[in-house]
């Protein structure tokens, strides 16, 4: 009983640990940032917000104390120890790796590369410097790499869940530019989590004993570390809930590996260094094969040769209602048929703006046909966002943004340059304001904002 109150008093001691150290609010901001510049992109591509980035960020939020808790409960219950020093020596890595690029701030990359510097100090005793050198090269020496690889491992298989759990919901429409300079339709999938983490200290610092044997060793004292994980998947050959099953089952393969891998080297541990090779080898394996994947696919948010191609659909417009779904082919509006011309659709709905009658091919080529009147009040007049025509001005970047576009939030989008059959930059944005655009008065004269009206449509 005591051992057990000595336990929940280290837990509310590392609580307020966490309160006052900056690593969690840092990750905190990030995400903030993250969020923020997501939500200008969706505006500067389709004229119309998708997400809120309040909402994502308090989605992240919670979402990422639910999964610290059982992470901390499963390291725990494994023994998986780590130092106050050896907290700062993974944030000091995981901001350089940031640096240079996102996704690099990811938990497998920092102990990792904190595996590999402890394995190349081994070759020199000696080597001990002074000032913050000297306490960092101790605090790398000193650090349980089996014991923290194995906590990346869990770290993954919860990003895998949570990536399978929410990652449709995060998807962005994006206006990309593929092969031979034609604009196809994609989603970026891409989320970050801030996981509050509470892990003991190793065994003989000062700590007692545990209640239950452990596989790692830990002591019986608890310290706090806030870690970041996050989920980045880019696609234009697949729809967004098949390419995060897909990515989530990767991620959880490569969890289970790189856990046996680290319980392999807390037996025996020559196999350490394997082990932290293999967390940066195999991440970036999955990083390439994705890749690879996407490029051997033909782009899926293309118009065909009759009707048009719904690349999203807006939540709570009278599309969503009717239970029309990304990747549908809207082939007639009000008895025209659509033959892949994006005004078209405005047209059609602009001449019977009391009701519309569609047609609609399913994923599996079936057609089903759809009915709905459209009132004064809708703020949509159908609520659909349609992949882009060949020809589209606008496209997003397809690699993620830098840590310095995210917090100067520079969305990366740029203009093509035109061409003679390219629609007029007004007539281009009222094909795709078709989604959002606000029902006009009666007698009021069909025509949309262009790009400076954007900021009213409201997703």
């Amino acid at each position: 009983m005591n051992d057990m109150l000595e336990l929940l008093a280290s837990l509310g001691n590392a609580a307020l640990h966490m309160l006052m150290q900056p690593f969690y609010y840092i990750a905190l901001l990030f995400i903030a940032f993250y969020y923020r510049r997501q939500t200008l992109l969706e505006r500067k591509l389709i004229h119309v917000k998708m997400h809120s980035w309040g909402s994502e960020v308090w989605r992240a939020v919670w979402s990422g104390l639910a999964a610290g808790v059982l992470v901390s409960a499963a390291a725990v219950l494994l023994g998986v120890s780590v130092t106050g020093a050896a907290v700062v020596c993974i944030w000091v890595v995981s901001a350089v790796l940031v640096i240079f690029r996102v996704r690099y701030f990811c938990f497998a990359y920092s102990i990792g590369l904190l595996g590999i510097l402890q394995f190349i100090l081994s070759f020199f005793p000696d080597f001990q410097p002074g000032g913050l050198g000297g306490e960092a090269a101790a605090a790398i020496r000193g650090m349980d790499i089996p014991a923290l690889l194995a906590l990346a491992a869990i770290l993954h298989l919860a990003e895998a869940l949570l990536a399978r759990w929410q990652g449709p919901a995060l998807a962005t429409p994006l206006f990309l530019e593929g092969k031979r300079g034609r604009v196809v339709g994609g989603y970026r999938m891409e989320a970050f989590w801030p996981l509050p983490l509470f892990l003991l200290v190793p065994a003989g610092a000062g700590a007692g004993d545990l209640p239950w044997q452990t596989l790692l060793g830990g002591g019986f004292g608890l310290v706090s570390l806030p870690v970041i994980i996050g989920f980045s998947q880019l696609t234009t050959g697949m729809l967004p809930q098949r390419k995060a099953a897909r990515a989530s089952g990767w991620l959880l393969l490569y969890g289970a590996v790189l856990l046996g891998l680290a319980l392999a080297a807390a037996w025996y541990s020559p196999l350490t260094l394997p082990a932290a090779l293999a967390a940066l080898l195999l991440h970036e394996g999955l990083v390439w094969y994705g890749a690879l994947e996407e490029r051997r696919r033909s782009p899926y948010f293309v118009h065909p040769p009759h009707g048009l191609k719904v690349l999203a659909v807006l939540p709570g417009s009278p599309a969503h209602e009717l239970g029309i779904l990304p990747g549908e082919v809207l082939l007639k509006v009000n008895g025209e048929a659509l033959t892949g011309r994006a005004l078209q659709l405005h047209e059609a709905l602009r001449r019977s703006p009391a009701f519309c009658k569609l047609e609609v091919q399913n994923a599996a080529g079936e057609s089903k046909y759809l009915q709905r009147a459209i009132y004064d009040g809708d703020h949509h007049l159908l609520g659909v966002i349609l992949a882009p025509q060949p020809d589209e001005d606008t496209t997003a970047p397809e690699k993620p943004a830098g840590i310095l576009g995210i917090a100067l939030m520079k969305t990366g989008a740029r203009r093509r340059q035109s061409g003679g059959s390219e629609l007029l930059p007004r007539e281009a944005a009222a094909a795709q304001e078709t989604a959002a655009a606000p029902a006009p008065a009666p007698g009021a004269a069909g025509v949309l904002p262009g790009p400076g009206g954007a900021e009213s449509a409201k997703g």
